[in-house]
């Protein structure tokens, strides 16, 4: 494909808000064929002559599809198809840690896998995909998101260990408890299989949290009729979450432009090398 791209931009909660023109200069938008569905409205930007793509995961107009229906081995696919080295996505989790505050954001460094029925390989039914997963997230990207994001936020946490739900329903309170002890610091729905599966078609995969509220139970929140979320938050934290969202694509604008030209030293780009000599993966 002529005109490859370098890096896939994911975005999670709110990335149907964001204009056009939000990542970079805009040039199209394309539909790629998968073997698991086709994945429409990518949309091609340039970035201070870096060629990128933007892929909104839970919808284009607004919040049409919750995180266990989407499409994650098509658009993971897509992203390789398009030539993608890199993935940078967002997220939008609740804490459980006490440290991290509503409008806080985490460069995760460690997750736990908490769905239950999502398609979490691409080599389903064959001796493929054992794959270490410590780092879980490309070591060379979180470094970068973290120093772009201290730059930009006052409270950006260095690690964190999100534990990825199932959903579309919201945790109890006695998930949180457990999830709490076995170290948990923030929940969410989305980035489970997206880094697993990056990394099997070795793709560097990071990602930035942004906090949008309080899980079930870490503190006491009102109960609002027809209100989820920020809805439940005092008005000064509801602006903090907010204003984070809002400097997400300026840190990934920063950050691919300070890894323009650089070479992928991580491990991701050999993820697979087991099987490569094998002669099992190509």
């Amino acid at each position: 494909m002529p005109n490859k791209i370098r890096i896939m931009i994911i975005g999670g909660s709110g990335a149907y808000n964001f204009s056009n023109e939000a990542f970079g200069s805009f040039k199209d938008e394309v539909s790629v064929s998968t073997p698991y569905g086709k994945v429409k409205n990518i949309k091609l930007f340039d970035v201070d002559g870096i060629k990128a793509a933007f892929l909104s995961r839970h919808g284009v107009s607004g919040y049409s599809l919750t995180a266990p229906f989407v499409n994650y081995r098509a658009n993971i696919w897509a992203a390789k198809e398009l030539g993608a080295e890199r993935i940078l996505s967002w997220t939008g989790p609740g804490a459980i840690n006490n440290k991290f505050k509503p409008g806080d954001l985490v460069i995760p460094d460690d997750i736990i896998d908490f769905t239950k029925t999502r398609p979490l390989t691409f080599f389903e039914n064959t001796g493929l995909g054992f794959i270490r997963q410590n780092p879980v997230f490309c070591p060379t990207l979180q470094k970068t998101l973290l120093e772009i994001a201290k730059k930009r936020h006052k409270k950006v946490h260095k690690n964190g260990v999100y534990v990825c739900t199932e959903g579309p329903r919201l945790e109890t309170p006695a998930e949180i408890r457990f999830f709490k002890q076995i170290g948990a610091d923030m929940v969410g729905m989305t980035l489970v299989p997206e880094v697993f599966l990056a990394k099997e078609l070795e793709m560097c995969y990071g990602t930035i949290c942004y906090i949008t509220n309080y899980a079930e139970g870490i503190k006491k929140m009102p109960y609002k009729k027809g209100v989820l979320f920020e809805g439940t938050l005092p008005d000064k934290e509801n602006k903090l979450v907010q204003k984070s969202l809002t400097l997400i694509p300026s840190i990934i604008k920063e950050v691919i432009t300070k890894l323009a030209g650089t070479s992928r030293t991580c491990p991701c780009k050999d993820a697979m090398l087991r099987y490569k000599r094998k002669g099992q993966y190509k």
